[in-house]
């Protein structure tokens, strides 16, 4: 039979970075941590922690020990979750965070529709551009758009979004229609946050510097910019979609359109789910993909 001694302390250290932090964690005292702790290495032969009086730092083999105890712990909570929980209905606080406009159109309808299913709950919602941290402020979720830096943070894709350089068609038997990259320099292009406009050519991504006479960090904007005539913009496929498929924009190089990018949701690291937060991350990704389908069906 396997022993379990030390196990709980060793993840607590090594989660918390200290040993004090451990015994408050556990409710036990700081001696009785590093006891077992020490037991724990001498059972194993391998030294899990790096001490000094300043800090204390999880070695190699400590780090792969952690996560496969990790795994461990997290299976065990799931089992009492299960149990405790079968019979419960979704309850108390979900803290979320997404950007501003996606967040708004297409995030926040489904949250509503949610909690219709479960009032129960308590709903917090912020919708920002900012990258705002996890952890430090108490959110279970945050929705992410595009490309995710590497971080901490556990990801679960729950959509695709596709970007689409188009203008109204005023505006292209006015000023021509781009079939190249090199053409871009040549039109007024509607630039949001970036510089840049992404593409794709030969299967590598491409970056190209763009300029024009309108620079706002609002798609809405830009879309509206766009159906006025004033140049192309690059916009994803949820600003522009109705207008794609109504002719009022014209998508243009299409050859050079980079693949999809996910759309994502965020939680942080050896967090595991709650049975609310799970249940809301299946929500978001069944009626988000359906969406998607819907309108993957209609032509462009």
């Amino acid at each position: 039979m396997y022993s379990w001694e030390g196990v709980t302390e060793f993840v607590a250290v090594s989660e918390t970075g200290s040993f004090t932090n451990a015994a408050q964690r556990l409710g036990i005292s700081v001696a009785q941590v590093s006891r077992q702790v020490s037991a724990l290495e001498s059972r194993l032969a391998t030294k899990l922690f790096y001490r000094t009086t300043r800090k204390v730092t999880v070695t190699e083999a400590g780090q792969l020990y952690y996560q496969h105890c990790r795994q461990v712990l997290d299976g065990l909570e799931e089992a009492e979750r299960t149990l405790t929980n079968m019979q419960r209905t979704p309850r108390g606080q979900l803290k979320i965070t997404a950007p501003t406009t996606y967040g708004e159109n297409q995030i926040a309808p489904l949250l509503n529709n949610f909690m219709c299913d479960y009032p129960d709950l308590h709903l917090e919602c912020h919708f920002t551009n900012q990258k705002v941290d996890l952890i430090d402020n108490g959110y279970d979720l945050a929705i992410r758009l595009g490309k995710l830096e590497d971080s901490s943070l556990m990801a679960k894709r729950l959509a695709s979004r596709r970007q689409f350089v188009c203008a109204s068609p005023n505006y292209l038997a006015a000023n021509g229609e781009p079939h190249l990259l090199s053409e871009l320099e040549q039109h007024n292009c509607l630039r949001g946050t970036l510089e840049y406009w992404r593409f794709q050519e030969n299967r590598q991504e491409r970056n190209i510097k763009v300029s024009g006479n309108i620079h706002c960090n609002s798609g809405q904007a830009l879309t509206d910019a766009a159906l006025k005539g004033l140049g192309l913009v690059q916009l994803p496929d949820y600003y522009i979609q109705p207008y794609l498929e109504a002719g009022s924009l014209i998508a243009v190089l299409q050859n050079y359109q980079q693949s999809d990018e996910g759309i994502w949701a965020l939680y942080p690291h050896n967090r595991h789910l709650s049975p609310k937060v799970r249940m809301l991350v299946d929500y978001l990704a069944d009626n988000l993909s359906q969406t998607k389908q819907q309108k993957a069906g209609k032509s462009i």
